[in-house]
């Protein structure tokens, strides 16, 4: 049995919750007086901080942090050390130590305030809120409760060093297992930069048959001419997501609800099934290249002409198998269940744009995309065939535009397709006017229309029920949306979206009454659209008190649907709030923020989840909900190390056993987890 097992067992009655606290302080000070005792635990050093400030702030006064290179006499600054996205915003590498880190200090590494994580780490996430608009043009194979750490090509950052970077980021998990992303960068001049990352865990959990794992490797490339006319970024990403699946509990009211100290091992309680596990595997390669044409830079104009050029090309499984069938899903075709959608795209763009001080940013491009989602086989019925395949071929155009007048940001992008099923259209626009240094509005609207995601289109299974053909009957969803933000130092932010969609597409179940009664909602799992309007208004405001050394940070979500069928669910409320103490200790060689998180999300009909599918879907039989999670955290910086320990939903030991995250799925109990995100600079 490790060490963490020990402890976390040691600390999984109500008495022993204060000798918990105590034994989290020690554990603290041991990690810190590990630290500063080996002053070599990075090669550079920053000056201690001072008062700290969240990432935003940081880039907008535009810290001159001096990073000292080792062996050279050289001095680096930290916004030298740059993070390119996707879309070419270019943001800096922050080792600051604020709560907004401790938010994102979790297996996804983003906020997950609008998400309800299951109890093992790598599990999926269930829908606290909503956002209806489309990021992209064409649909996805779906399985989208197993993709939430599934790194899509917006997702890959490029990076630009001096030298070279190393970050390091760690985290237990939960029994059995640990998880770490690992990413260096470096260069080979100061044009050409090259990364390597890899982000690995497994993490064997609580609960019978619940084991995850998975790999996400990316590699990156990025390069400048030495006239600056040529650009080139590139990624390879290859990721494979696995998990046991065990379909949640199967006598949720006598032995988890009951409280019985019996089932405090959560491993003793029945689950109802321990043969079945489901794989995401994908590897994609990615290419974004452009080349000036012509330039002109003088005291006149500042102008440029130039052609570009995207190739993007993924493949893509998704598989679910169970050693013998179960009545859980209902009849079986074919024994040992073994499902398996593939999905091969391939897309090619060639842009020309033109930029001028004057006229901003004008873009035109052609996309090419190929798409193929199949099976193994042709499944022929009593109630007709169902095909094997989705294959062809979609041709769009479109054109973008920016333009930035004083205080004044003007942003568009408008893509239609002319050939293909799959899509329609899709239309962004935005506009933001800066009002002073404190403050700052924002519009934008949002239209699209396309086919739903393939999953929707066409399944087949071993399991007769999950076998469908809608590609010829399903409309193309529209959805339409306009939002309000406004930025502000002194009156926090706001976010005002509305959204409208026609033809929503969901999963739910045909199963009655008495056939939920008895555990086979899942036999009865389809896809539906729903033929009214579906209104969604969320507004979302976030704001932070201080008071010399302490804190107090509020997040709070206000939801309304506007529907006549119950498809779309969500909690009206969700609120977080954190407060909090921040200070320099030890002649301020260590930087402390300690403190504890209240999250809390009103009762509804939360969705629940279909292993099978990987996909969650409607109920309107069960209403969960209404509980509070809070979190205790220390955090503390020692030069480059962020050392996170936290002690998670502490009030799980007093606050009684009604905590789910989806109907038959508990959140997770009380656990004290360790972690720390390093950097090396050399």
């Amino acid at each position: 049995m490790s060490f963490l097992t020990r402890v976390s067992r040691f600390f999984s009655t109500k008495k022993s919750t204060f000798a918990g606290v105590c034994f989290f302080m020690r554990y603290l000070i041991a990690i810190v007086a590990f630290l500063m005792i080996y002053p070599a635990v990075a090669q550079e050093t920053l000056p201690p901080p001072g008062k700290q400030k969240d990432s935003t702030q940081f880039r907008k006064q535009n810290l001159r942090q001096s990073l000292v290179t080792s062996g050279t006499e050289a001095v680096n600054k930290i916004e030298e050390y740059k993070i390119i996205s996707y879309s070419r915003d270019t943001t800096y590498l922050d080792t600051t130590l604020t709560i907004q880190k401790e938010y994102r200090y979790n297996y996804l590494r983003r906020d997950d305030f609008e998400l309800m994580p299951f109890a093992n780490v790598g599990q999926p996430y269930n829908s606290l809120g909503v956002d209806l608009t489309r990021p992209n043009l064409y649909p996805q194979i779906g399985a989208r409760a197993r993709h939430f750490n599934y790194l899509e090509k917006e997702d890959i950052a490029y990076y630009n060093v001096p030298t070279p970077l190393t970050d390091l980021f760690f985290k237990t998990t939960f029994e059995q297992g640990q998880l770490l992303d690992a990413m260096i960068t470096f260069n080979t001049s100061p044009r050409f930069n090259f990364s390597i990352a890899y982000k690995g865990f497994r993490s064997l959990g609580k609960y019978q048959f619940s084991q995850m794992e998975s790999g996400n490797f990316r590699t990156t490339a990025n390069y400048q001419s030495r006239n600056n006319r040529y650009t080139l970024r590139a990624h390879i990403a290859g990721q494979d997501i696995l998990g046991e699946e065990n379909g949640g509990l199967i006598a949720k009211e006598l032995q988890f609800e009951s409280e019985d100290p019996e089932f405090r091992d959560r491993s003793r309680i029945d689950v109802f099934f321990t043969d079945a596990r489901n794989k995401i595997l994908g590897k994609r390669y990615h290419l974004d290249q452009r080349y000036a044409l012509a330039r002109r830079k003088d005291s006149v104009s500042d102008s440029s002409l130039g052609i570009g050029h995207e190739f993007t090309y993924e493949t893509k499984y998704y598989q679910f198998q169970q050693d013998a069938q179960n009545d859980f899903f209902g009849e079986d075709l074919f024994s040992p269940i073994d499902d398996k959608a593939y999905l091969k795209t391939f897309f090619n763009g060639v842009s020309l744009d033109y930029s001028n001080k004057f006229l901003g940013t004008i873009k035109g491009y052609v996309n090419w995309f190929q798409y193929d989602y199949y099976f193994d086989s042709i499944l022929i019925t009593e109630e007709g065939t169902i095909p094997n395949q989705l294959t062809g071929d979609e041709i769009s155009v479109g054109g973008s535009y920016d333009k930035q007048i004083g205080p004044f940001t003007l942003n568009g992008n408008l893509a239609y397709g002319i050939t293909g099923d799959l899509t329609n259209y899709i239309l962004d626009a935005s506009a933001r006017l800066k009002l002073n240094e404190k403050n700052e509005v924002g519009f934008s609207v949002h239209a699209s229309s396309r086919k739903p995601n393939f999953n929707f289109l066409l399944y087949q299974s071993d399991y007769s029920n999950y076998n469908w053909y809608n590609a010829e009957t399903f409309e193309d969803e529209n959805v339409q949306s306009l939002q309000f933000d406004l930025k502000s130092q002194v009156w926090g932010d706001l976010t005002a979206l509305y959204t409208t969609t026609d033809n929503y597409t969901y999963f739910s179940s045909n199963a009655s009454a008495a056939q939920v009664a008895e555990g086979e909602a899942n036999a009865f799992v389809t896809p539906k659209q729903e033929g009214n309007p579906v209104n969604l208004l969320k507004v979302k405001y976030q704001k932070e008190f201080r008071l010399g050394k302490w804190a107090l940070n509020n997040t709070v979500m206000y939801q309304n649907v506007t529907q006549d069928s119950e498809v779309l669910n969500l909690p009206q409320l969700v609120t977080r709030n954190t407060i909090y103490f921040s200070s320099d200790v030890f002649k301020k060689a260590m930087f402390l923020q300690t403190g504890v998180t209240f999250k809390y999300f009103s009762a509804y009909n939360m969705n629940a989840y279909n292993p099978l599918l990987g996909e969650f879907y409607v109920q309107n039989q069960e209403e969960l909900g209404g509980f509070p999670l809070l979190d205790f955290f220390i955090n503390a910086k020692v030069r480059q190390t962020r050392i996170y320990l936290k002690a998670e939903h502490f009030n799980s030991s007093f606050s009684g056993n009604t905590f789910y995250a989806a109907p038959g799925y508990p959140y997770r109990d009380f656990v004290i987890r360790f972690g720390l995100v390093w950097n090396f600079f050399s």
